[in-house]
């Protein structure tokens, strides 16, 4: 368990293998086509038998109505209701703070260039059901959809046992005001989403993590031309940990385990130039390990984790950048020292004071984030994947005058004769009256 290596003892194959990934299983794609193609040919009653199959129940309606979801947060009471509300308002706020404003841009006299941000116009939010309601990830989507300016913003997540979608869940969605929530979840919540059926809209885009079988639905939809696009692909949960001989190994050891428990195919890192930390490190999440109701999850999660050793903090964030985690802790003297030199992580927490689960729930910072090494090209989930961007540009004659022969130079060298026509055509035309 969290076995100790050497990187610099390590051949660079031996390393290669140190930071692979466990294997993460894969839905069978025929099967997982078979699910899409009969929920775009058969609509409701595909989703009802499905339903009904992979989640033993029939959901009352597909379609959760608008008073059970209104209802279900002014149901909430007490502390967890108070915690909703201030996580959604520290979301919200993160948020709103990076909504981006384009302003004119003038290349040249009579040249204006601008940008308009506009919404995707209809939006749907995948919330796994598993083991757990997650109010959280319906925070992190509804909330930058909300202040994207999306039209339409629906919601689909598996049914409980009982046929009905979790209240925790319900009032979460009121809070973004999504008033369509529905019943339904796996791979054929997303071809449902992706096609539409009687009861639920199509949508433009896709966001939301889900299991292999809604990952691979999701690439099957966005292929299609006819389908959607989606946000990200989705992997086992993650975390690398960068630590040096002052960080606290109970801290440490909770971070490690805050993650292993998510999944079995979980892996969580600790890379530190400090072997005795490392030790301690060892026994402290031997000791909480036997405390956590997941205990089992987070035990598997561990055989595939390890303790990396390097000379350095310096090589240490090497092999971060190396491995782009979801999560990255640094939990440093100096951490935001190391802060420039990350190359590749989904989102970074500094100090000791910043564990991984503030960034889950309550920070305002979002946690759908690239996994399996995404995050070297891959970004978290913002208010800018909810809009596109369109540019814009007006050209009064003496602007064509000005910058039109750059346009019928290289259109000539390219080959292309009718753009370069199109320039030349209103260069010979006479000024406009002044």
């Amino acid at each position: 368990m969290l076995a100790i290596s050497q990187w610099q003892e390590l051949s660079t194959h031996q390393q290669q293998g140190l930071l692979q990934r466990p294997p993460v299983a894969h839905a069978d794609t025929r099967q997982c086509q078979q699910i899409v193609e009969a929920v775009r040919a058969r609509g409701d009653q595909a989703l009802l038998e499905f339903t009904e199959r992979f989640d033993g129940v029939q959901p009352e309606s597909l379609r959760v109505p608008v008073a059970t979801i209104t209802g279900a947060l002014e149901d909430l009471e007490g502390p967890l209701k108070h915690a909703l509300l201030a996580a959604h308002r520290n979301i919200r706020g993160f948020h709103a703070h990076t909504l981006q404003n384009y302003s004119m841009y003038e290349p040249a006299k009579g040249v204006q260039c601008e940008v308009r941000l506009t919404p995707v116009p209809a939006v749907g939010l995948y919330i796994p059901g598993g083991t757990a309601p997650l109010p959280s990830t319906v925070l992190m989507l509804g909330v930058p959809a909300e202040l994207a300016g999306c039209p339409r913003r629906i919601l689909c997540t598996p049914p409980q046992n009982n046929g009905r979608v979790d209240p925790l869940v319900l009032a979460a969605a009121a809070l973004c005001n999504i008033d369509h929530v529905y019943a339904v979840g796996g791979a054929q919540a997303i071809a449902a989403m992706a096609y539409g059926t009687a009861t639920v809209p199509k949508v433009h885009k896709i966001f939301g993590p889900g299991n292999p079988w809604v990952t691979r639905a999701k690439q099957i939809v966005a292929l299609d031309p006819s389908g959607a696009g989606c946000d990200m692909p989705a992997g086992p949960s993650e975390v690398l940990v960068i630590a040096d001989a002052q960080a606290n190994p109970e801290f440490i050891a909770a971070d490690l385990l805050s993650q292993a428990e998510h999944g079995e195919d979980s892996q969580v890192l600790l890379v530190t130039p400090c072997l005795t930390l490392a030790k301690t490190v060892q026994e402290a999440v031997v000791a909480q390990l036997t405390v956590l109701g997941r205990e089992e999850i987070a035990r598997k999660a561990l055989t595939n984790s390890r303790i990396i050793i390097t000379e350095s903090l310096r090589q240490a964030l090497a092999v971060s950048n190396d491995y782009a985690p979801e999560h990255l802790i640094i939990n440093t003297a100096a951490p935001r020292d190391l802060l420039p030199g990350i190359e590749n992580a989904g989102s970074v927490f500094l100090g000791p004071w910043s564990p991984e689960s503030v960034g889950d729930y309550c920070s305002g910072t979002n946690h759908v984030l690239p996994t399996n090494g995404y995050a070297s090209h891959v970004s978290g989930v913002s208010v800018a994947d909810f809009q596109k961007r369109i540019t814009v540009q007006q050209l009064d004659q003496k602007g064509l005058q000005e910058i039109g022969w750059i346009a019928e130079t290289l259109a000539r060298a390219e080959g292309l004769d009718a753009h370069a026509n199109a320039v030349t055509l209103r260069s010979a035309t006479a000024p406009e009256p002044a």
